[in-house]
């Protein structure tokens, strides 16, 4: 997908429980959602509109259909996610964790762990 745009807080909801099952009815993923839990109608409209925005893709069995994702978790975060950061912080992935570390988004346990995870990475 060339021009990615961010989904809406509910698609990102509803992506997140499909790239967890990678295969799933409308069903699955709504018994997925939090309660109080939308109709299944516009849990269905959601998927169908994600398919048409080119993030789902769908079997059709006949009378349902079942989804799987058309665009990775990585590469979405890659592609809207990471701009998004880069832009509210300056360009500068350091603010990001600094921010979170700040407002206690993330502890230190999961800051060694990320240390880790770059070190890795060289």
């Amino acid at each position: 997908m060339k021009d990615m745009k961010r989904l809406s807080p509910k698609e990102e909801a509803l992506m997140t429980i499909v790239w967890r099952l990678q295969k799933a009815f409308a069903k699955d993923i709504r018994e997925a959602l939090p309660n109080p839990k939308p109709h299944i109608n516009t849990v269905a409209t959601m998927l169908r509109r994600l398919s048409d925005k080119g993030f789902l893709r769908y079997e059709d069995f006949g009378t349902t259909y079942r989804y799987a994702p058309a665009v990775s978790q990585q590469e979405y975060q890659k592609k809207v996610i990471k701009p998004l950061l880069k832009g509210l912080f300056g360009n500068s992935i350091k603010n990001a964790v600094a921010f979170f570390a700040q407002e206690e988004e993330i502890s230190p346990d999961e800051l060694r762990e990320i240390i880790k995870m770059i070190e890795k990475k060289k």
